[in-house]
């Protein structure tokens, strides 16, 4: 990572990521502790795309997926006992949610990639439900 990236990844940790994982706690309602590699999260053409499209990729579908999830006390149970940490990555350049989610021994791993696809945080958000639920 040259210094271009590490100013971008220092500017959005400092700035954006404290908002987001704000969020994220206070719809789990409780703080889940995270493991964010972003070394494997740029590709140097793409980084202008950034702002966008991580919060969209990595960030919106989990706080749109705990909400779902904890709507009622049943699901906010689930998640208290189940969910132990989230772990963001990009090993393969997943953009296909079915391949890009995994749950296992309490760790959900997020391992997408950071630009494709990034309009469909829908269809993360739904796969991502399914996935905890059937867990869970």
């Amino acid at each position: 990572m040259g210094l271009k990236e590490k100013r971008f990844t220092k500017a959005f940790q400092e700035e954006k990521f404290p908002v987001l994982k704000g969020e994220i706690d206070q719809v789990l309602g409780f703080e889940i502790p995270m493991e964010i590699e972003w070394n494997a999260l740029f590709e140097d053409r793409f980084m202008h795309l950034y702002n966008e499209t991580y919060p969209k990729i990595y960030f919106l579908p989990l706080i749109n997926s705990f909400k779902a999830i904890t709507q009622d006390e049943l699901g906010k149970e689930a998640l208290t006992e189940g969910l132990k940490k989230i772990v963001i990555c990009n090993t393969s350049d997943h953009h296909n949610p079915e391949r890009a989610y995994s749950f296992i021994d309490g760790i959900l791993t997020v391992d997408f990639s950071p630009v494709l696809n990034a309009d469909q945080v829908d269809q993360r958000v739904e796969v991502l439900q399914q996935i905890l639920e059937n867990a869970l």
